[in-house]
């Protein structure tokens, strides 16, 4: 009985990861193209998040600052802290051209850091699950909302990581083209 509900929890990560595929991977390549315009204009990212996209937040940045798969020139990228202090950092780093990641599991200061990123003229990639219609509002026709088609806390977040290494590795490709890891 456990060993099923095990299997079963893998059967059902697998079918989302397969189902969001498709519905993903036009928003994934817009945030790339947004990741890009920042990195090669000399511009940074700042990673933030709410909930677990706290933890997620530096995994990327220290993914973008070192490496993915691959060896390749570092790439400017900070993770920001936990909570209402990321507004303020984003107000003291951030300036127009930079890209805010922001990493959502639909309870976090969100409204705060995104505000904070529009008053720098930052573009904003939003990773979010529950409620990402939400930021549908908020967010400008330039800016990328990445929505996770999932209401479990649990697959939001492995999809966000997913969503965040196929980041890197498109982030990668574009800038080196076709190498085998």
């Amino acid at each position: 009985m456990l060993e099923q509900r095990i299997q079963q929890q893998f059967f059902e990560s697998a079918d989302l990861q397969y189902q969001a595929a498709e519905v993903l991977a036009r928003p994934i390549a817009d945030a790339t193209a947004a990741l890009l315009a920042a990195i090669t204009s000399g511009g940074k990212v700042l990673v933030g998040g709410s909930g677990a996209g706290v933890a997620l937040a530096p995994h990327l940045a220290r993914l973008f600052a070192g490496r993915f798969e691959r060896q390749r020139p570092p790439l400017a990228a900070l993770a920001l802290s936990a909570g209402p202090e990321a507004a303020q950092q984003v107000k003291a780093l951030g300036l127009p051209g930079d890209v805010l990641l922001y990493i959502d599991d639909g309870e976090g200061h969100s409204t705060m850091v995104i505000s904070a990123a529009q008053g720098k003229d930052m573009t904003i990639v939003v990773l979010a699950g529950r409620g990402a219609q939400a930021f549908s509002e908020l967010l400008a026709e330039t800016d990328v909302l990445v929505a996770v088609p999932h209401e479990r806390a649990a697959r939001v977040a492995e999809l966000q990581m997913l969503v965040l290494h196929c980041l890197c590795d498109a982030v990668d490709f574009q800038l080196m083209g076709d190498q085998a890891p």
